[in-house]
């Protein structure tokens, strides 16, 4: 069953969820009303009866525009570094469900959206979809997650990424590993729910040891991340680029 309006809408089609982030103003950006629903659709992802795949987009313009900034703005240390921390560990449950997940990204994907989107087995992206990290150029480190980047597209291509806060496009994502399939942005939804199908077709038996076996191998690993990025968000500097880049956002 979909709830009209939620901030998270799970449709289940037989042995496939739909979730759908559902703050298209804000460009599904993650703030903690977002966060704290996301962990209990992870919890109902676990216990729903005979799923075998879960496929995740953003409503509207995006797949999830990172952390929300308006909010942001007005965390203090403590609190900046508690939310990075519920963050990181929403996303180490959602890398262990015991279903096949698959990331189906329009739009963009930056900061906690392109980390949120590695936190899935697969992904698929429109060829209009942008990718990024951007934090460097704010003031701060990504707050969670960077080890996933690490190990999905190795060490040297994660350096470039995460150093440079460049964006890059759905061929340049491709080509580096970060998604494993593009196809045409109006039929992304189509082909997503199609791999979807094909998918729920393994045995969920297998399904289920498989992910196990990989949550094993690939575990969590923490660089304190949460902590460095609260650091910094309390500097000057990152105040200031933070102020500058909502204002910049309110003119356009």
């Amino acid at each position: 069953m979909t709830v009209a309006g939620a901030l998270v809408e799970v449709e289940i089609r037989g042995a496939v969820a739909l979730v759908t982030l559902n703050r298209p103003a804000a460009l599904n950006a993650l703030d903690r009303a977002l966060t704290a629903e996301l962990g209990r659709v992870t919890q109902r992802l676990t216990s729903e009866p005979g799923l075998k795949v879960a496929v995740t987009r953003g409503a509207g313009r995006a797949f999830c525009a990172g952390n929300d900034l308006k909010e942001t703005a007005t965390l203090t240390p403590r609190e900046a570094e508690a939310l990075a921390t519920a963050q990181g560990l929403l996303l180490d449950r959602w890398a262990t469900l015991p279903l096949i997940t698959l990331a189906a990204v329009g739009g963009v994907a930056l900061g906690g959206g392109l980390v949120f989107a590695a936190s899935n087995d697969l992904r698929m992206a429109a060829d209009g979809a942008r990718f990024g990290l951007p934090e460097i150029t704010l003031g701060w480190p990504p707050a969670y997650g960077i080890h996933r980047l690490v190990r999905l597209i190795g060490e040297a291509r994660a350096r470039e990424v995460i150093l440079s806060g460049a964006p890059f496009d759905a061929t340049e994502a491709r080509r580096i590993g970060l998604v494993n399939r593009v196809v045409a942005a109006d039929r992304l939804l189509e082909e997503a729910l199609a791999w979807a199908g094909e998918l729920a077709r393994l045995p969920e038996g297998a399904i289920k040891a498989t992910k196990r076996v990989l949550a094993e191998i690939v575990g969590p690993v923490r660089g304190g991340e949460p902590e460095a990025f609260a650091r910094c968000l309390a500097a000057d500097e990152a105040q200031s680029r933070i102020r500058s880049f909502l204002e910049q956002r309110k003119r356009r």
